[in-house]
């Protein structure tokens, strides 16, 4: 199988992502890595490291100040592009990964790849960790900052069946984003929409508030691209300022120096837990094939676990799962008429 990789997207290309290929392919044995970019740079980072990985010329890029769809439109040569034309092209090539501009990637995917039967919007979904031995996936995370209850709908099946492959659990429990957890509560698209999600061959527990999110009582949590940007916005700041201020406070005392010597594989594994990349980027739901944006920051690590993460969803059939569960609350729909 092969996936490809945008090697110019994102602020540490060529050389992480470039990186990060190479740790994927010495994983997987039966992986083949199609890199797109700048031919020559490429061949800088790698060195001689040529064994399953391609190389795929473009000469342009990108970038996050380019408007989306005109960028997608006229720069045909640049990585991002190339890259989806031959995720397209090609039957062999499961997925997409790419740490560049969000709006470009969701552009391309809608154009170049488009989205499976029956689903109405494709969605940003991260994966969050929360105090329990679980983590919560929030869906949509920016891709939809204004959406109709359909949309809600789409979402909540297609992050209970991402949900469920990535952490093999059969019935995720799918929270609806709300101002309080009553059911006549909320605006009007939540409240239009509690309703119908009952409706849905879903595990559907109700509303949540956003302080549910990391509480490890929810495992989907449903919402708009506005609200759920906002909240994963909110959740990666507090978890950064979290681990600053314990860094500082250490760093203040002798005493506090002294106990972090007995406490460091704790704050360690705090560290590792509030890790948001350890699972990957975050896969466009809802593309007739895998897309995965990474953070622009992201480093070789995170494009790795990225790849990783196409080749499970692949596995185990995610877009079929989703055509699937469509279907299934098409003809409840049909049923109730």
């Amino acid at each position: 199988m092969k996936v490809v990789v945008d090697a110019f997207g994102g602020d540490n290309a060529p050389k992480e992502i470039v990186e990060g290929a190479v740790l994927a392919v010495k994983k997987n044995k039966d992986l083949t890595v199609i890199l797109t970019g700048d031919e020559q740079k490429i061949k800088e980072v790698l060195a001689g490291r040529t064994e399953r990985v391609e190389i795929v010329h473009a000469s342009d890029a990108i970038t996050n100040d380019d408007i989306p769809t005109t960028a997608i439109r006229q720069k045909k040569d640049s990585s991002l592009v190339r890259a989806f034309d031959i995720l397209k092209e090609n039957e062999d090539v499961i997925g997409l990964v790419s740490a560049g501009s969000t709006g470009a990637i969701l552009t391309g995917a809608i154009l170049k790849i488009g989205r499976i039967k029956g689903i109405s919007r494709p969605a940003l979904a991260p994966i969050l960790p929360t105090k329990k031995d679980s983590d919560v996936i929030i869906i949509d995370s920016g891709a939809n900052v204004d959406c109709k209850s359909e949309h809600l709908l789409h979402f909540a099946i297609m992050g209970s069946a991402y949900y469920s492959i990535v952490e093999n659990v059969e019935k995720p429990r799918v929270a609806l984003l709300n101002n309080g957890s009553e059911e006549h509560k909320g605006n009007e698209l939540v409240k239009e929409t509690y309703p119908l999600m009952k409706k849905l061959p879903i595990n559907f527990v109700g509303n949540a508030e956003a302080r549910e999110v990391m509480s490890g009582n929810v495992d989907v949590m449903v919402t708009d691209g506005f609200a759920g940007n906002v909240l994963l916005k909110g959740v990666e700041g507090t978890a950064g300022a979290i681990l600053s201020v314990l860094k500082k406070e250490i760093k203040a005392r002798f005493m506090s120096k002294l106990g972090y010597l007995f406490m460091k594989k704790s704050f360690n594994n705090l560290r590792g837990k509030l890790d948001i990349n350890k699972h990957g980027g975050s896969p466009f739901l809802g593309c007739k094939k895998l897309v995965v944006k990474n953070h622009g920051s992201c480093g070789r690590e995170n494009i790795c676990a990225s790849i990783m993460q196409v080749i499970k969803l692949h596995e185990n059939k995610l877009n079929e799962r989703i055509e699937k569960m469509v279907l299934e609350m098409a003809q409840k729909v049909e049923e109730q008429k």
